[in-house]
């Protein structure tokens, strides 16, 4: 397959996932799965985004994924993916010690995430 035509799909993908997760929020906005799921697609976008784009985009990304925390903050799909937005914010910043910051809430998340997981099956 083409990579172009399996970025276009990865794009029409996620933002079906966005579109939905939206209107599930308007149903419900207490439903962290549906937040997790809207701050995923999200972060997904931000890929093909301008970098002031994409930098906004995880913004909002980290919102909702806060907002599901607030609701349920134990769900560690939630907790890992709020690392990878930390992560992803960190790469796109040029100043390291800034980027180190992000870097660092990014692993406090990836590691209350994997707690979790233990805390589930231990």
């Amino acid at each position: 397959m083409d990579l172009q035509q399996n970025d276009f799909d990865h794009l029409l993908l996620y933002e079906h996932a966005r579109k939905t997760a939206e209107a599930g929020y308007a149903k419900n906005p207490l439903d962290a799965d549906n937040l997790t799921r809207w701050g995923g697609a999200l972060l997904e976008l931000s890929q093909f985004q301008t970098l002031p784009e994409a930098k906004k985009m995880i913004e909002d990304a980290v919102s909702k994924l806060e907002e599901a925390l607030v609701v349920n903050p134990k769900k560690h799909g939630t907790l890992w993916s709020l690392g990878k937005a930390h992560t992803s914010q960190a790469f796109l910043i040029p100043d390291c010690d800034e980027a180190k910051v992000y870097f660092d809430k990014g692993a406090e998340y990836f590691q209350q995430a994997v707690d979790e997981v233990r805390s589930l099956f231990g």
